[in-house]
């Protein structure tokens, strides 16, 4: 298996990235809000993520500045958190079908916790390695 390819932080628009790299900052906020948020209450993690209105501001965000950031290593992260959220957006789906049943229940219960600490995991590495300004890997195809 190979190793994901890692796209250098620094290259010679690094200077000009510095508006799009505080709305990274403004989305991983938004995102951890609504991960933090769902531990508070009792609402799950993953819920929390997709569900509610921090989360779902960030995705609007994503969208509308994505091509700004397009060939640049800043385009790594908002890549990581579009998969981010649609992926807990399907495992919660998963969640749901599963809870239709009575024996699905305590798989519903274990999906939503790996996947609300799976969101956690994704909201802390992605702003940690924007802080130091590195790209998150990116598959290789």
């Amino acid at each position: 298996m190979t190793e994901p390819e890692v796209i250098p932080a620094h290259d010679e628009t690094d200077g000009q990235l510095d508006g799009q790299m505080a709305w990274c900052h403004v989305m991983y906020g938004l995102h951890a809000l609504s991960a933090v948020s769902g531990v508070l209450p009792s609402a799950t993690v993953v819920g929390a993520f997709v569900f509610r209105w921090p989360s779902i501001i960030a995705v609007i965000i994503n969208y509308l500045t994505r091509d700004q950031v397009r060939g640049t290593w800043l385009a790594t992260h908002w890549r990581w958190q579009l998969r981010s959220f649609w992926f807990a957006a399907l495992w919660l789906l998963v969640a749901g079908l599963l809870a239709i049943t009575l024996i699905g229940i305590p798989a519903a219960i274990m999906v939503i916790v790996g996947t609300g600490l799976w969101v956690l995991y994704r909201v802390i590495r992605g702003w940690l390695a924007l802080k130091e300004r590195r790209g998150m890997p990116v598959p290789a195809a």
